[in-house]
């Protein structure tokens, strides 16, 4: 207890100056304490802390990026596919000819025409392209042969209507004229792997 009190009274005792000096300490002491105990993590904290949220922007702005580019590539892909729906309509792989006599079967009941003779004839491999010709015989009035040929132009799939034949004009029990068509119809495919055979090679040699 006495040396409590010793202390108070030495300290009482020291002259205004050494008061300042040992305040001074003290407040030396404590902000050195604060500084190396609390404000120093802290700062090292707060200093990671923007070092990753910088690294988090440059992520995030990374992804936006990538986001961006994915949503390009998928419209590019959604479009190339519906373009190459669109060609395989026009230029098929397969020859697909009972489809094809279909559609010209169809399209002729539409136009009026009868079909009196179908022939298929034997694949032509070209150099890009495979054509696939079949022989047609209508019966019908002008005006029908000619809706036909307009209906056909209107088909997805590459159709040449060619070697064209008109056969005389003959009375029908209505009284009217009906004339006869011999006509080339030929459509096409893609060329496969089974025709990159002698017959292709031969052609081109």
């Amino acid at each position: 207890m006495a040396t409590g009190t010793k202390k108070k009274q030495d300290f009482a005792t020291l002259p205004v100056g050494g008061k300042v000096l040992v305040l001074l300490f003290l407040l030396a002491a404590f902000s050195a304490a604060y500084f190396f105990a609390l404000y120093q993590p802290l700062r090292e904290d707060i200093a990671a802390a923007n070092q990753q949220k910088v690294q988090l922007d440059a992520q995030f702005e990374e992804a936006q990026d990538r986001q961006t580019r994915f949503r390009e590539l998928n419209a590019m892909l959604a479009e190339r596919q519906s373009v190459d729906r669109q060609n395989l309509r026009v230029l098929p792989e397969a020859s697909e000819i009972p489809a094809f006599l279909q559609d010209l079967n169809r399209l002729a009941e539409l136009s009026g025409l009868s079909i009196q003779q179908v022939e298929p004839r034997p694949e032509e491999p070209q150099e890009l392209y495979v054509r696939l010709p079949v022989t047609l015989e209508l019966r019908g009035r002008y005006h029908q042969i000619a809706k036909f040929f307009y209906n056909v132009s209107n088909l997805e799939r590459a159709i040449n209507m060619e070697n064209l034949v008109l056969g005389e004009p003959e009375a029908a029990d209505d009284g009217e004229l009906r004339l006869s068509v011999n006509v080339l119809a030929t459509t096409f495919r893609r060329l496969g792997d089974h025709d990159m055979g002698g017959e292709i090679i031969e052609g081109g040699a």
